[in-house]
């Protein structure tokens, strides 16, 4: 790997928000924020640089593709021809398979005070997916708002999801699990114990996702109901209401009055507390990851939409434009027991 790949790319400046961008794996690496509380602070959760990252599997900050999620034996049908791409979760495919987007060196073609644009060439057959495709991530900052816009082209017929898996951690560490999450989503997808939808989308009402309100995340990840059992944790599709640019999650921290409110147009949210970090890595700042130690929140299309034509489509054909936007907006909230 070349030393260019680990090299940060910062974008923005304080107050507002911070970004450092690796060009390995277009990986978020710090996010700096000023909390409500006065105090900048990383909120991002890392790994120390690209070759720790190489070594894991937990895709910490990094651009997720060609498909984000699982494909269900890593199988599926794109008109009339049956596909195999690469498994390595549970015999599923998972977010690209195991030489995904996160793990390729972006070229930076772009890059001011304020902006950076990475791209990648992924080449036809690239772990078993049709078609060249071209993608690029667009990291922005303005005021108190870090925006992602996602874009994808192809040469032949395939499929394509992609999306950030930045770990969040609005108190800069420790765990998150006093923190608040809200999601505006009225169904969820029950999965099997591979993580693979069973059926289609159910209500939230009377479940741990229903998080139409704020819930304390260490209540979430604690419940007894069965799908929080198996996943150990969240680890679920939420089904977020509306359509097009709207809010999508709002997380926030009591103890150090921040708050974010996530806006994407995507159709649906990945919620991950964290469940496989084992303590075996050490992050950035020296500390070993543990549950709960962050949380990911990843607008995309459900899971195995490949095998389900009733859900919307990830299929993007030559001539069509796959785009895919994302904010983090930062405010501040009331402190603790005020």
């Amino acid at each position: 790997m070349s030393s260019s790949a680990a090299e940060s790319v910062v974008v923005g400046t304080a107050p507002g928000p911070e970004l450092h961008l690796l060009r390995h794996g277009a990986t978020l690496h710090r996010l700096v924020v000023t909390g409500g509380d006065g105090v900048r602070r990383d909120v991002s959760v890392a790994l120390p640089g690209a070759a720790e990252l190489l070594a894991s599997s937990d895709y910490l900050g990094g651009t997720i593709g060609r498909y984000a999620n699982r494909i269900a034996g890593g199988r599926f049908e794109l008109d009339g021809e049956k596909l195999e791409v690469a498994t390595h979760d549970r015999g599923n495919h998972l977010h690209g398979g195991p030489d995904g987007f996160d793990r390729r060196t972006w070229d930076l073609v772009s890059h001011d005070a304020d902006t950076a644009r990475l791209r990648l060439v992924s080449p036809d057959g690239d772990q078993g997916f049709p078609g060249e495709v071209t993608a690029e991530a667009a990291f922005s900052v303005a005021g108190d708002t870090v925006t992602l816009e996602l874009t994808a082209e192809t040469t032949r017929p395939t499929v394509v999801n992609l999306t950030s898996h930045v770990y969040l951690n609005l108190e800069g560490g420790g765990s998150v699990d006093d923190h608040l999450l809200q999601v505006p989503a009225s169904s969820y997808t029950p999965v099997d114990e591979t993580g693979i939808p069973y059926g289609g989308h159910a209500p939230v009402d009377g479940t741990p996702f229903d998080l139409r309100e704020p819930a304390r995340v260490s209540e979430l990840v604690r419940s007894a109901h069965e799908q929080v059992v198996q996943a150990a944790g969240i680890d679920h599709n939420l089904v977020v209401d509306g359509a097009g640019w709207r809010p999508v999650a709002v997380l926030s921290a009591p103890r150090t009055a921040t708050r974010m409110e996530l806006w994407s147009d995507q159709g649906c949210l990945q919620v991950y507390t964290g469940n496989f970090l084992d303590g075996t890595q050490v992050s950035r700042d020296g500390r070993l990851l543990r549950q709960g130690d962050g949380i990911a929140l990843e607008p995309q299309l459900a899971p195995d939409t490949p095998n389900h034509p009733e859900w919307p489509s990830a299929v993007l054909r030559p001539g069509e434009l796959y785009r895919s936007r994302m904010a983090w907006v930062f405010t501040a909230t009331p402190p603790a027991g005020r």
